[in-house]
């Protein structure tokens, strides 16, 4: 197997460096040992097989990114298609956000939402059940088993949120929404209890002696 092997560049010599003639040039340009050399194309060779590896390793990690981001751009497309789906269902009420839909079934296939659930219809309930939805704040739809998960995300985001002191606690309305309806918790409390503060007396003048005794 053939195995390009790199050059090895060595200084170039000079017999007059800064224009002044050297006394000896024999022992200032003594050729060196050839076996020495051999050591330095190998550890040149050595370098750019480092080099090669580390550039490789890099190039995996960024395929490696590129996929995810394909299997994201994927998701969000599908998500997007499945929340436009279900904006375009027969529904006779207007929906408002942070509140439960159910989606049913005619028999002439017609998808509509409702507010009652398989649970309120009981045995009469006329239509098959597909699921149940709720509306979020920025207009997209999250499945019922998918609450745990979109209330973690929910969470992460009011962290990072309080962390900065120059934001308020919730600089727009979608997270005023959630917090109203209990996806993520309310504002802490500062630990006084502005309600019970005493009023506060005056000093006392005159030698101390308050007013009334």
């Amino acid at each position: 197997m053939d195995r390009t092997t790199s050059a090895v560049a060595l200084v170039e010599s000079e017999s007059r460096p800064s224009g002044v003639q050297l006394v000896n040039t024999d022992r200032t340009n003594k050729m060196t040992d050839p076996m020495d050399l051999v050591a330095l194309a190998k550890q040149v060779q050595k370098g750019d097989d480092f080099v090669k590896a580390v550039a490789g390793n890099k190039l995996m990690l960024i395929a490696e990114q590129i996929r995810h981001l394909q299997d994201k751009a994927r998701q969000v497309l599908e998500e997007a298609k499945r929340d436009a789906d279900l904006h375009h269902a027969a529904c006779n009420i207007k929906k408002r956000p942070g509140h439960m839909y159910y989606l049913y079934l005619r028999d002439s296939g017609q998808r509509y939402f409702s507010i009652l659930s398989p649970d309120e219809w009981g045995s009469s309930c006329p239509h098959e059940f597909i699921g149940a939805y709720r509306l979020e704040h920025d207009m997209t739809w999250t499945l019922a088993k998918d609450f745990e998960r979109r209330g973690e995300e929910y969470k992460i985001v009011h962290q990072i949120l309080s962390k900065h002191a120059s934001l308020e606690y919730f600089p727009d309305s979608k997270m005023e929404g959630m917090v109203k309806d209990g996806v993520i918790p309310d504002k802490p409390s500062s630990g006084k209890n502005e309600d019970s503060k005493e009023s506060e007396v005056p000093p006392p003048r005159d030698g101390g002696i308050l007013p009334g005794h």
